[in-house]
């Protein structure tokens, strides 16, 4: 569901932290626009700054240099109220260890996110209900994250993740503390969240499965963008992933 609408755009970005008399440069002068619709996996070793391009474009964090655009937006630019806004209503996250509130109910967790961008409660509760029943949980809407599997929380958290209908699902290791058949039910139940509603899905993400079900992968390097590939240029079999005999330069 692709359309040539920029969504998120990235430019000149650079991020520094001060340890000591030390700079550790995190991000140096990232440039990345991704399309309305685009499925994208984000992937480096640990250290190479994926993770702070991820809070960088969720506007979690804030550039040393450079520019986040989201619908042509600069974010660094908003104060704290119209920041909140935007991430009430155009960004969904979705985090590793699921981050549901544990006194809350399924269906209060996907619900708090609407009630606080101001909807009615009949209305907020309507949806939610509706959300669980498409990632398969309407029988677990009343249980709470205690009685639920790693794999039913994540459903949880996608569900959360879509109840304002934003522009774009941020998922920061989703299948990390999920086994293997688990985490590939989730890759495969965000693809089709995606295709069904037509949201941009970038994943921080260190699983190759993700690679399966991501039109292009942005391999990041010492903060720096070391490769832009699309699905179909990738090799990908269990447990590994090689470049196309046909990559230029691929001897």
């Amino acid at each position: 569901m692709e359309t040539d609408h920029i969504v998120i755009r990235v430019s000149n970005l650079a991020k520094e932290y001060i340890m000591g008399k030390t700079v550790l440069h995190a991000l140096r002068g990232i440039d990345l626009v991704v399309r309305s619709g685009e499925y994208i996996s984000i992937m480096g070793p640990s250290g190479s700054g994926k993770s702070t391009l991820f809070n960088m474009i969720g506007g979690l964090d804030r550039p040393t240099r450079g520019q986040v655009f989201i619908d042509e937006v600069d974010i660094s630019q908003l104060d704290a109220y119209e920041l909140a806004w935007l991430r009430c209503r155009k960004v969904g996250y979705i985090f590793q260890t699921f981050n549901l509130i544990p006194v809350m109910t399924a269906l209060e967790n996907v619900t708090l996110p609407m009630i606080f961008g101001g909807a009615q409660l009949q209305e907020a509760n309507s949806r939610g209900i509706e959300l669980l029943e498409r990632v398969g949980l309407g029988d677990r809407i009343h249980h709470k994250p205690s009685e639920l599997s790693g794999g039913q929380q994540q459903r949880v958290a996608i569900a959360r993740a879509l109840a304002n209908s934003p522009s774009i699902v941020l998922a920061d290791e989703p299948t990390g503390n999920l086994d293997l058949s688990t985490g590939e039910e989730i890759i495969n139940l965000l693809k089709a969240m995606s295709m069904d509603t037509g949201v941009t899905i970038v994943s921080a993400t260190h699983d190759m499965k993700m690679l399966a079900v991501s039109d292009r992968v942005i391999w990041i390097r010492d903060g720096k963008i070391e490769n832009i590939e699309k699905r179909e240029k990738l090799s990908i079999s269990v447990g590994q992933v090689q470049p196309r005999p046909d990559w230029p330069g691929h001897a």
